[in-house]
């Protein structure tokens, strides 16, 4: 079991941030690493789990009003994107 998890784990490193960046160090891959799994910890939607929810539960945000906007928070140095509703101004 912990070997296919361990396996799972580092396809999805590969193919959502390594396939996509080229890294010039050992400090910039331990970095990336860092800000990739604080995104996918927090910000990204896991299918394994109850509602399509993140590890680090973060409550739901409804649209607050008709005219709120979607805003994107960028995750991963702009690779990934978290997205929540903003008032628009």
């Amino acid at each position: 079991m912990a070997k296919s998890l361990a396996e799972r784990w580092v396809k999805n490193v590969r193919m959502e941030m390594l396939g996509h960046v080229v890294v010039l160090s050992v400090p910039h891959l331990r970095e990336l690493m860092r800000n990739y799994v604080r995104y996918y910890n927090q910000d990204r939607s896991h299918y394994s789990l109850k509602n399509k929810e993140t590890p680090i539960f973060r409550k739901i945000q409804h649209k607050p009003a008709p005219a709120a906007k979607v805003i994107a928070l960028p995750r991963v140095y702009g690779l990934h994107h978290r997205y929540e509703w903003r008032q628009a101004a």
